[in-house]
């Protein structure tokens, strides 16, 4: 998820789930072979377990970027398969390659031979004409054979030509009973589900079928969705924090950032809607959206921004009236 998920959002969302695994937002082989890696691939150690998502066809390229991202310290290297957008498509990556397996293959194994870490591919049942079912299954036993165990798919076809990016996460149907066949197909290989999942109970029920289950754009817009994932699907004993005890878990963080230079919107731009479904939560909103982008203050005056954000939502709120 391109300039969702960097390392501010993540570390928002490891306050709320300490269990669930997170991912970079997906980073080109030229970004990180060229651009300031620092800035690209450095992340917080409370992040773990968190995996870098790349994009790109070379397998030297590739190979050279895992490397570079196990030495960073991630756990895993994923190669995005899945993206559609102009950008991407120009560079002859990303969702395009779900017509080039053996390109794929090659970048897999090139990857898996350079670095300890797993390699897993992110990719579509499909693109444009294709036939869904034989695209899909010939993909994957192709990339399989080339060393990679774990597919995370998202369960729609792309349009390459005609929709938008924003548009192919949308219009082309979910077709969640591939996703379960492939598993059924190759039962040794880890299949992790991804599109338009909202709720626990919906993850749930396709942990009866498949090995995963990846969110994005729910995880994002309404992050409490997560808070119950570690008691549920985890074991963890421990219950849920609350949405105020998520705030008070990211004031030292944000106290660093803010002292280290880093502009306060940059950070709460990710946790508008903490409290969606509250009393409150639109005076959340409007008060970090109108007082961050503008605050030039110290770290306690940031601290104390977010307090005060936080004062207007009551605490331990048990209504879920909209706001």
């Amino acid at each position: 998820m391109m300039d969702w998920t960097d390392r501010h959002e993540r570390f928002f969302l490891r306050q709320i789930s300490r269990r669930v695994r997170l991912y970079t937002e997906m980073i080109t082989t030229g970004a990180i072979l060229h651009g300031d890696r620092a800035r690209l691939l450095a992340f917080n150690s409370d992040e773990h377990p968190v995996a870098l998502q790349i994009g790109g066809a070379d397998p030297a390229a590739l190979a050279e970027c895992a490397r570079i991202g196990a030495d960073f310290g991630y756990a895993e290297i994923n190669l995005n398969i899945g993206c559609p957008s102009d950008r991407v498509q120009s560079g002859d990556f990303g969702a395009c390659l779900m017509a080039k397996p053996e390109v794929v293959a090659r970048a897999v194994a090139a990857m898996g031979a350079a670095v300890g870490v797993p390699i897993t591919v992110k990719h579509r049942i499909a693109i444009d004409e294709q036939e869904e079912w034989p695209a899909l299954s010939r993909f994957v036993r192709i990339v399989a054979e080339a060393g990679c165990s774990h597919f995370i798919v998202h369960a729609r076809k792309a349009l390459l030509q005609g929709l938008s990016a924003k548009e192919n996460r949308e219009v082309p149907p979910l077709r969640y009973e591939l996703v379960h066949r492939l598993k059924q197909q190759f039962p040794v290989l880890a299949v992790t589900i991804n599109g338009g999942f909202t709720t626990l109970d919906a993850m749930a029920a396709q942990l009866k079928r498949v090995d995963g289950v990846m969110i994005g754009r729910e995880a994002y817009q309404n992050p409490y969705v997560l808070a119950d994932v570690d008691r549920r699907f985890f074991g963890q004993p421990t219950p849920a924090p609350t949405r105020h005890e998520i705030v008070e878990r990211l004031l030292g963080y944000i106290e660093q950032e803010v002292a280290a230079g880093v502009p306060l919107k940059s950070i709460t731009r990710h946790i508008l809607g903490l409290f969606n479904g509250q009393r409150g939560a639109r005076a959340w909103r409007r008060s970090l959206s109108e007082n961050a982008p503008r605050f030039d203050g110290g770290p306690a005056d940031a601290v104390a921004l977010l307090h005060n954000a936080a004062t207007l939502v009551p605490r331990d709120d048990p209504t879920a009236a909209a706001a």
